[in-house]
C-alpha cells in the first residue's frame, strides 16, 4: 500500500522534513502534532508518516506491538519513495523510535543524494533501566549530517552517558534543559515552558539546515 501522510507547512518550503513516530505513540501524537506545526510554523514543509504495525492500529487489526527497528527499515524507504520528489532538499529523522530507524537508512540515502541530513528528536541510545544495551554502533561511523535534540532528563540517555559514546563528527547533539523524551521541560524547576522548548527545536533546526541544506 502507499504511504499515507500529514502534510504541515508550504507545500513550496525550501526544505522538507519527512518524520517518523516513536514506538508506542502514532504520527498524530500531541508530541508530533505540536513539534510538527512549529517546524511548519519556522518554513519547513513536514511530512509525516506511520509504520505498518501503528496504521494497523487504527483498523480491526488492532494494537501489534511495535516490531524490532530494523524491520521496519524498507518501509521508511518505501516512504522516501512515495513522497517523491521535493521542492529542495530533503531531511529525514523522526521521534524516538522513527529518528532510529531513520538513523539505520540514512547513509544509504544520502550516499544516493536523496536526502540532505537527519533530524532526531530524543534517540533512544539505550533502553529505559539498561545503559548497557546500546543502540549506538552505526552512529560511530555515520556519514549523513545529523542533528540529534535530546532532553537532559531523558531516561533513554543521559548526557553523562551520551558524552562516553563513540559518535561520528557528522552528529550534532543539542541538550534542552530539563527535557524528558519528549523533549518536555518541568517549567517550575527549569524556568522553561514545553512552548519555549519547541521555539528552541525549530530555530536550531532552521539554523542547522541552513548550513547543510543549500
Amino acid at each position: 500500500m502507499p504511504t499515507s501522510f500529514l502534510f504541515d507547512g508550504p507545500d513550496d518550503a525550501h526544505v522538507t522534513i519527512l518524520l517518523a513516530h516513536g514506538a508506542g505513540a502514532p504520527m498524530d501524537s500531541a508530541s508530533m502534532n505540536a513539534t510538527a506545526k512549529t517546524l511548519a510554523a519556522e518554513g519547513f514543509r513536514v511530512a509525516r508518516f506511520e509504520f505498518g504495525y501503528m496504521a494497523g492500529r487504527r483498523t480491526e487489526a488492532g494494537r501489534k506491538p511495535p516490531p524490532r527497528a530494523d524491520k521496519v527499515m524498507p518501509e521508511f524507504i518505501a516512504a522516501v519513495d512515495d513522497l517523491g520528489p521535493t521542492n529542495g532538499p530533503l531531511l529525514v529523522g523522526g521521534k524516538s523510535m522513527g529518528g532510529r530507524v531513520a538513523s539505520m537508512v540514512a547513509d544509504a540515502l544520502f550516499d544516493a543524494g536523496r536526502i540532505a541530513g537527519l533530524v532526531c528528536l530524543g534517540y533512544p541510545f539505550h533502553p529505559p533501566g539498561k545503559p548497557e544495551t546500546l543502540r549506538t554502533a552505526h552512529l560511530a561511523t555515520l556519514k549523513t549530517p545529523t542533528l540529534i535534540l535530546h532532553g537532559t532528563r531523558d531516561e533513554f540517555g543521559s548526557p553523562a552517558e551520551i558524552a562516553t559514546y563513540t559518535l561520528s563528527s557528522a552528529i550534532t547533539v543539542q541538550f534542552l534543559e530539563d527535557g524528558d523524551h519528549d523533549l518536555k521541560p518541568r517549567k517550575s524547576i527549569s524556568g522553561f515552558s514545553a512552548a519555549d522548548h519547541l521555539r528552541t527545536i525549530a530555530t536550531s533546526v532552521d539554523a542547522w539546515a541552513k548550513r547543510i541544506a543549500k
